[in-house]
């Protein structure tokens, strides 16, 4: 466990030691559910794989006062997270990811095995 392993057999396979997690917490907006999977799994997931920060969780919050979904992405160093963060590709996916989403929130912390949770 802790290490990542495309599953894609076609592609060289690359095993990564996750050092750093990007934990990304919102509320899908009402009416928009297939239009956000769509665009997360056919979009979003796919070029920050590009980028080297993979998906390594999904949560949904069923009960409580708490952001319904969390995802997390883990990279190997930071300077993958930070490179990452200050591109253009990244700000136009945030920008889009925002259109489906409220009380959005992005934090990046030491990889831990399991859910992490930061408050806001």
């Amino acid at each position: 466990m802790g290490m990542y392993e495309p599953e894609d057999q076609d592609q060289e396979s690359e095993v990564i030691v996750p050092r750093y997690k990007m934990l990304m917490s919102y509320d899908v907006l009402p009416n928009n559910h297939d239009t956000y999977y769509q665009f997360v799994l056919g979009e979003l997931v796919p070029a920050m794989q590009e980028m080297g920060i993979y998906m390594t969780e999904v949560w949904h919050t069923a009960y409580g006062n708490y952001p319904i979904r969390m995802t997390s992405f883990v990279a190997e160093d930071y300077e993958t997270i930070q490179s990452m963060l200050s591109s253009e590709r990244w700000h136009e996916l945030e920008d889009r990811l925002l259109a489906y989403v409220r009380n959005y929130s992005c934090k990046i912390v030491e990889y831990r095995q399991g859910f992490q949770f930061v408050r806001a």
